[in-house]
């Protein structure tokens, strides 16, 4: 039988993605890696602007991969240029690798609509630039972003220091920052290990829990008609199994 493959692009510091993507995959679903460059020197959107003008060699080069879908898998590279990137982003990847693609920013606004939230905090890694691209993006999308706030323990450690910072830190610092107001709590950053925090901070903030990993596998499963049981990730990876 013929394996399903998911190719997901990330940038080159990041090690989370494709772990978490590896983490729930069924045994007939495989994934297959991209990276794009990034280091700690880029600290603006210049780093983004660098990084995202590989886009179309990394759909070429997924697609001699035969991979059955193309996720790019970046929360600030599909929302730092506000609405409308992310659709031209995706087209991209469509069009030069002649197969479905999906994107992390479009996929939370997803799972956020699927918990049918108006109000939500917004706990991330990122320095303030980012953040403040974070919530233009949001607002824009139609959602009352309450608060955005970056783990500075996270942010001074820079691209590839996100990924280091252990989801139990994940829980200490998000669930402070989630406001009683809000409907939906969502930890940016597809390098930060939020999805691994999610079950434990909706146990802590009694809210649903939306991560940036944690709705693109989510999207990325349901564009796919995968239905894997899945627990320990939160309610919107364990209800995909209908």
């Amino acid at each position: 039988m013929t394996r399903t493959r998911i190719g997901v692009v990330v940038p080159s510091t990041n090690t989370t993605c494709e772990a978490d993507f590896q983490s729930v995959a069924p045994r007939d679903v495989t994934i297959h890696g991209q990276r794009m460059w990034l280091t700690n020197d880029a600290t603006d959107e210049s780093g983004m602007e660098r990084m995202n003008a590989e886009i179309e060699n990394s759909a070429r080069y997924l697609a001699t991969a035969g991979v059955n879908l193309i996720v790019y898998g970046c929360t600030t590279g599909s929302f730092y240029k506000g609405p409308g990137w992310d659709k031209e982003m995706i087209a991209l990847f469509e069009r030069e690798a002649g197969v479905p693609a999906i994107g992390t920013s479009p996929a939370v606004v997803q799972a956020l609509q699927h918990f049918n939230a108006k109000k939500i905090s917004v706990a991330s890694p990122y320095p303030e630039w980012a953040n403040v691209r974070l919530r233009s993006y949001f607002e824009n999308m139609g959602f009352d972003v309450l608060n955005v706030d970056g783990d500075p323990v996270a942010s001074d450690a820079g691209n590839q220091g996100y990924n280091d910072q252990h989801p139990d830190r994940v829980v200490e610092f998000a669930s402070s920052v989630c406001s009683p107001e809000a409907d939906v709590l969502f930890c940016s950053c597809t390098a930060w290990r939020s999805m691994e925090a999610a079950e434990a901070l909706e146990n802590e903030t009694g809210r649903p829990v939306v991560t940036s990993n944690q709705a693109t596998v989510w999207a990325a499963f349901d564009r796919l008609g995968i239905q894997p049981a899945v627990s320990g990730f939160g309610s919107l990876l364990s209800g995909l199994m209908h």
